[in-house]
């Protein structure tokens, strides 16, 4: 039988995911142990935390104020053991994982005020844009964009990762600019191939639409040459906001087609479950965690 501080840490955990199942991935647990222990924590506060129906559940009034005195609580729990244990200094290997594009632009930024007032850590950094196996690679915290199902990660989403189609100016006025699919296909545009199967990424659109364009521009399997390519108005390319944003706040990329915009895709940072977390990787992973969350830092939209 589950005490009531784990059934609390289960329900902020669901609270945080949106529904049992994912808690369930995070935590390692099956749904099942998921519903067993939200359904006993709601016996206990005579309250009900989430509407539940065949499809989907939610969280209710009382589980968002409740959700927030339990997460206090729980990091006053967690600090008292913290706080009270004999650790290591804060030296030694850190391994990190990474897209290519995010990792040139951003972990050596985010990194850079850890290493100087922590000189005794090591940053261990391998760059890759498919999921990095953590046991082969030693991998302490990994940074991905997309979606995380493998059970053996606790990951956590950090921020949005909107996609637009863009131009430079330049092209634009040479073009008509596109207001539908069929003449976006007419445009010069580009492609960027999976390193992993050499297959083409699909350009993706609103309510689940892709489009492969049949004749590009160009090919490429590199995030920053198409850019680069884009800018240099080579190609039309779908850009994520990480990489695009600075470029169409200065006015150096348009984006058009705004209408059929795909639902931003999620950047996580996660770690392997297995094992405690040492106390040099808990400050590098909430240093992460905290600066990939800041839309000042990471770009997450024109709207932010």
């Amino acid at each position: 039988m589950l005490n009531r501080m784990e059934m609390v840490r289960i329900f902020c955990t669901a609270a945080e995911a949106g529904s049992f199942r994912e808690a369930a991935t995070r935590l390692g647990i099956s749904p099942q142990g998921v519903t067993r222990a939200i359904q006993a924590l709601e016996t206990e506060l005579g309250e009900s935390l989430f509407h539940r129906n065949t499809r989907q559940v939610s969280i209710t009034a009382f589980g968002q104020d409740y959700a927030k005195d339990a997460r206090s609580a729980l990091e006053h729990f967690d600090t008292l053991f913290r706080s009270h244990r004999m650790e290591p200094e804060l030296s030694g290997r850190v391994g990190i994982t990474a897209p290519h594009a995010i990792g040139r632009r951003f972990l050596i930024p985010f990194l850079q005020p850890l290493a100087a007032a922590h000189p005794d850590l090591q940053f261990d950094l391998r760059l890759e844009d498919q999921m990095t196996d953590a046991v082969e690679a030693h991998i302490d915290i990994g940074i991905r964009v997309g979606v995380i199902r493998d059970r053996r990660y606790v990951a956590r989403a950090l921020a949005p990762v909107p996609f637009y189609v863009v131009a430079c100016p330049s092209l634009i006025g040479q073009k008509t600019p596109p207001k539908s699919l069929d003449a976006l296909a007419k445009l010069p545009l580009s492609v960027l191939i999976d390193r992993k199967n050499g297959r083409p990424w699909p350009w993706l659109f609103a309510d689940g639409q892709t489009f492969t364009p049949r004749q590009p521009a160009l090919i490429c399997d590199d995030p920053d040459t198409e850019l680069e390519a884009t800018l240099a108005g080579m190609c039309f390319g779908q850009i994520p906001a990480y990489l695009a944003e600075p470029h169409l706040r200065s006015g150096k990329l348009v984006a058009v087609l705004a209408d059929l915009a795909p639902a931003p895709w999620d950047l996580f940072i996660y770690r392997p479950q297995q094992g405690p977390v040492s106390k040099r990787v808990r400050l590098v992973y909430d240093h992460l965690k905290q600066a990939f969350s800041n839309p000042k830092l990471f770009p997450q939209g024109l709207g932010t």
